[in-house]
Formats: structure tokens, sequence, C-alpha cells
């Protein structure tokens, strides 16, 4: 299948950019960035709506903020889903299209999950209140340095590295790694998964082969994001997903996600199973 851009480029360009310049977006950009939403859909019947906030004077108001994690953005995405099961996972796999978009048409983005004034973000963006409002990016052209605050930020959340294939993706069980061998053309598609962002970068998502099945779990970090009123890292398996699921399509792989009663097989302490890819 044609993508709209090449996958393996984009996912190894995009990085979280938290200073920005003063350089505007184009209105031929912007329509660009408006048309893409038009055309954006997830595999969880999740019903994402996303909101730009434009007002310079808004986002550097004393209320309406992320506590100096972006400096210089004047343009702000937010997205928000109704409260049904696979809600969040679905926000994350449209966000994060839209953020590889963004990418290609060499624009900045940063996820904010727990790092933003999300009441006053909700009130400048006319979010309704029955409404799950789990994340926001800043979006515009990074300035050409980073400030201190950003370079030790990555460092402390390791934002640079990665776990290894070993950690992430196994064979029938998960006390067997899956060997590149055994996942073939699949190989590429796992890959992408690895250079998902996640919040903290934590990586929660796992993932079990068996057969022609791809099975999906998250490992959760009990307590993590627990005051945000819901799972952040929910979000974080859309991400992935979306990375897996755009690599399969730029490879032309068919098949299609799929949700079972949890596979029986052992499962780590705090790992719970979420859905499925089935191949042709």
């Amino acid at each position: 299948m044609k993508m709209e851009f090449p996958v393996e480029q984009t996912v190894k360009n995009r990085h979280s950019v938290r200073t920005y310049s003063d350089k505007p977006i184009s209105p031929e950009t912007r329509a660009k960035l408006e048309a893409y939403i038009d055309t954006l859909y997830n595999p969880f019947s999740a019903s994402v709506k996303f909101s730009m906030l434009e007002s310079e004077a808004a986002v550097n108001s004393a209320k309406l903020g992320t506590y100096g994690m972006i400096q210089g953005a004047k343009e702000y995405f937010g997205a928000t889903v109704g409260k049904n099961d696979f809600a969040l996972e679905g926000l994350g796999y449209e966000f994060e299209k839209l953020i590889l978009f963004a990418a290609s048409l060499d624009l900045g983005t940063c996820w904010l999950g727990g790092t933003f004034n999300r009441s006053e973000f909700a009130i400048a963006m006319d979010v309704s209140g029955n409404d799950l409002f789990p994340a926001i990016s800043p979006i515009g052209y990074p300035a050409g340095k980073k400030r201190l605050k950003e370079s030790l930020m990555r460092k402390v959340i390791k934002a640079d590295q990665r776990k290894p294939w070993e950690d992430l993706f196994f064979n029938r069980t998960f006390s067997t790694p899956l060997s590149r061998q055994d996942a073939g053309e699949y190989s590429f598609p796992l890959e992408m998964m690895i250079l998902a962002p996640s919040a903290s970068n934590k990586q929660p998502w796992r993932i079990v082969k068996n057969e022609n099945s791809y099975h999906f779990f998250e490992t959760s970090s009990p307590g993590y994001g627990e005051r945000l009123g819901f799972d952040i890292q929910k979000v974080d398996l859309g991400i992935a997903a979306c990375h897996f699921h755009m690599a399969v399509m730029e490879k032309d792989l068919k098949g299609e996600f799929k949700f079972f009663m949890a596979p029986e097989i052992d499962m780590p302490d705090h790992t719970k199973y979420l859905f499925s890819w089935v191949a042709e």
C-alpha cells in the first residue's frame, strides 16, 4: 500500500522538540495538516477529535502552559476521545500518525501527557467535560539549539535509549524471545515499534507471536500516571500499534487487528492482553 510518507525514514527522523523557533507555519502547510486530519482513522473504532490552539497570548499566559517543558511554541494540537473500550489506544494511534505526518513536513512536535495544564488547555480548546483529554503536542519549527533544560530532560528519561528486541518480542511464551528469523517479514514492523515514543520512554508494549498471530500486551508500571485518572500507557500501546500497522501497510502485508480472549499463556506481573494482529 502506498503511504503518504516513507515510514522508516520518517520514524527515524522524528524526535521530540521542546524548543521552537518563531518561524510561522505557512497557510499551505496548515492546509495540508488540516486535510490530513480529515483522513485519520484507527482500527479500534474510537471516535477521536482534534483541536488546534493558535493563540500566542494564550499559550504563553500564566495559567495556560506546560510547566516549562516547552518554549517558543505558538500552536498546539490536542486530541480527545469518548470513554469507550480501546478509546485511548485509538487516540494514540491517530495522534501518532498525525505527528509522523508533521515530521514528514519538517515540523517539530512533542507528546505531552502529564506535563501540561490540562484544565486550562481544555477550556482554551473547548474540550467537552465528558471526553478523555490525555494528550497535546506543540507544533512548529525546531529552534536551532536545544535549551540546557531540554538536553537534561532527554538524559533523565533516557530518550535516546530503547529496550532491546529480546525484551519486547516473544515466541509462544514470555520465556522465549522471538528471533528475527522467526519474525521473518514482520521484522520491519517490529523494529518500527522499538522506535515508537512512550511516556517517560517506558515502552510498555510486549508482543507474543503464536503461529500467524501477534498478540499485543501492556506491561504497566504500578501507580504510574495514577493522578491522571486514566491509563496513559494505553495511549503508548496505540502509538506502538500505529508504527506496527503503518510498516505492515507499507510492506503490503495482509492481515487485520482482532480482539480475542486472553491467550492461555503465563504472563509476567502487571501484564495484560489487549488485542492481536492476525496475518493472512
